[in-house]
């Protein structure tokens, strides 16, 4: 046992010396200090990264098929008001969502930004439930009121029983409506009184829209669309109005759900109109992203770039639509974010690499410091320094 003992006690990398032998300075001293100040400084930084997340970032090939895409929105239009402001949905699969107003709100605004009103429906008034008249000849007995369509009933027993109504038969036949005073639902509804009561107003509209996850567009525009020998058409005749300033601050626009990191480029982007009529244009290419935080928890979202463009009016051209449009296409490519630790053993490594590191650097230069003032010490003794 001994002799074992003996043996270990010969292996001994680190060999004690008498503390006679020590020499201790001042400047060894002041070392000392500094280094473990520095050694304590790195290694709470180090135990912070520790015990903070870090974000893997990875490319895969997006081979999701038959998913649904959210849009998140929130524009404010100062100088359009809220009876004119319509928004469409449509992809190149040929779904179309014509005047949305499902999971939207409409907030009428004055030219200082204060809230008048707030309303989820967007162009239209309610329903009358006596019109002044019955299409198709005299009421019978027992019957309801039946409001007339104009000419673009589908069927005979079709009824419009408001303003709304009949715009609406009307953008199923594809024609506009010049002059709503000539529509006995609109005229008691007062349907250009409200737009004029209403002149000088904005609109701020937000919400969301859930579409199919393919390359599409969506556009917030003045009067009702339909579709006219498959063109998409706005009725702007019945605002009688010569221009629409399509001025519009964007607050906030996603596609999916937010997920920390994520920055969005159009959020807080403002664009004001200086010509009478314009279509302003963003293209969007939207990436497809995934976060997954350090407890596996998965979030389904997007990330997104953009540029933008402005056409000016142009008679007889469809660019002369005045609205401000969002063109999206989807990247094929896939970013994941993977939250994840440090792992303990690579914790551990970085602390021995620190004390092993910041000890060797402050003998170093405790070495030099002491062996330069013993030299210049033994100049000055025999005259030598000056």
């Amino acid at each position: 046992m001994e002799n074992l003992m003996h043996k270990i006690r010969s292996l001994d990398a680190y060999p004690k010396i008498n503390e006679d032998f020590y020499s201790r300075t001042l400047s060894g001293g002041v070392i000392t200090l500094a280094s473990s100040v520095v050694m304590l400084l790195l290694f709470f930084s180090e135990l912070r990264l520790y015990l903070h997340a870090v974000t893997e970032t990875q490319l895969v090939v997006d081979t999701s098929r038959g998913e649904r895409l959210r849009i998140n929105f929130d524009v404010t239009f100062p100088a359009l008001p809220c009876s004119m402001l319509s928004l469409d949905a449509m992809d190149i699969s040929g779904e179309q969502h014509l005047d949305v107003r499902h999971d939207i709100t409409k907030k009428r605004i004055d030219v200082d930004g204060n809230v008048i009103e707030t309303r989820q429906e967007g162009i239209g008034a309610p329903k009358i439930e006596k019109p002044l008249q019955r299409h198709g000849g005299r009421l019978e007995h027992n019957e309801t009121y039946c409001g007339s369509c104009y000419g673009a009933e589908t069927l005979d027993d079709d009824c419009c029983n408001s303003c709304e109504e009949v715009r609406e038969a009307y953008r199923k036949k594809g024609w506009s409506m010049s002059n709503p005073d000539l529509i006995d639902q609109c005229k008691r509804e007062g349907f250009l009184q409200r737009i004029k009561d209403e002149e000088g107003e904005g609109c701020n509209i937000y919400g969301f829209l859930d579409v199919n996850k393919v390359a599409g567009n969506f556009h917030f525009a003045p009067g009702k669309s339909f579709q006219q020998e498959n063109v998409h058409v706005h009725d702007l005749l019945a605002f009688q109005k010569d221009s629409f300033n399509i001025s519009h601050k964007i607050n906030r626009l996603s596609f999916g759900d937010y997920f920390p990191g994520v920055v969005n480029p159009l959020d807080r982007v403002e664009w004001t109109q200086h010509t009478p009529n314009g279509m302003y244009q963003y293209f969007i290419k939207v990436v497809p992203t995934v976060y997954t935080d350090v407890n596996g928890y998965n979030i389904q979202s997007n990330q997104f770039s953009v540029t933008e463009h402005f056409t000016g009016a142009d008679i007889g051209r469809l660019q002369s639509l005045p609205g401000v449009f969002f063109f999206y296409d989807l990247s094929p490519i896939k970013v994941t974010f993977r939250e994840q630790h440090i792992s303990f053993l690579h914790f551990l490594t970085n602390v021995c690499a620190i004390v092993g590191g910041v000890f060797t650097v402050s003998g170093i230069i405790d070495s030099f410091v002491y062996h330069g003032q013993k030299a210049i010490k033994k100049k000055m003794e025999i005259g030598k320094f000056s």
